[in-house]
């Protein structure tokens, strides 16, 4: 995949407690079915006493995997709203596992409906989420008396600045599309005169926050 929104975190908890029962999700960046099935292990094998660990997860470009367990709730009532939730936030390659302790008031289907949503709803918020693009990397090194107008231009332009630093010049690290380089190389070199360099990284995945 070259572009998909995943968490912000590698791994975030998450736990409310809804008429006595705790409601504890835990959810985690995924590359393949294995890393899915092992983290629900992990988190099955640590809440081992929980009444249910339920879950659910997606993968792929396209969410062509998707899989969930009620792991003992009412069929219907606890992976399906996670997975649902999972997909309207469309995230990709993530994994959540919500562990139930039973407080002793029953929760009725539309009650563990509510309840399983609204655990992964808010534990993804609060996780936070963020754009991950496979783009080339960028530096661009320019005299100081020309950095804020570069900057300026980018932020325009709604280039990310993943990272500047200072010495002698200034050094500006830009992601930026494979296929647009040669043009942004292009329009820089001709709008600052040639004052600056451009060098061209490797293509890797950067990280943007979604708000």
């Amino acid at each position: 995949m070259n572009k998909y929104i995943t968490i912000a975190p590698l791994t975030y908890r998450w736990e409310e407690t809804i008429k006595k029962s705790r409601f504890i999700l835990n959810i985690s960046r995924i590359e393949s079915e294995s890393d899915a099935h092992n983290f629900i292990n992990q988190i099955t094998k640590q809440h081992h006493k929980a009444n249910h660990n339920v879950f659910a997860y997606v993968l792929g470009e396209k969410s062509e995997i998707q899989r969930y367990s009620d792991n003992g709730e009412p069929s219907g009532t606890a992976g399906v709203p996670m997975l649902e939730v999972i997909q309207k936030n469309e995230l990709r390659n993530v994994v959540a596992v919500i562990t139930r302790y039973f407080g002793g008031i029953k929760l009725g289907a539309g009650g563990l409906i509510r309840a399983y949503a609204s655990t992964t709803a808010k534990g993804i918020e609060q996780a936070g989420l963020v754009n991950r693009l496979l783009q080339q990397k960028i530096t661009i090194t320019i005299d100081y008396k020309y950095a804020d107008s570069l900057i300026y231009w980018l932020t325009v332009n709604k280039y990310t600045l993943s990272e500047i630093s200072y010495d002698t010049a200034v050094h500006i690290i830009v992601p930026i599309e494979k296929d647009k380089v040669t043009d942004v190389r292009a329009t820089l070199t001709d709008r600052f005169s040639n004052q600056l360099t451009f060098i061209i990284g490797d293509e890797t995945f950067f990280e943007i926050p979604l708000k």
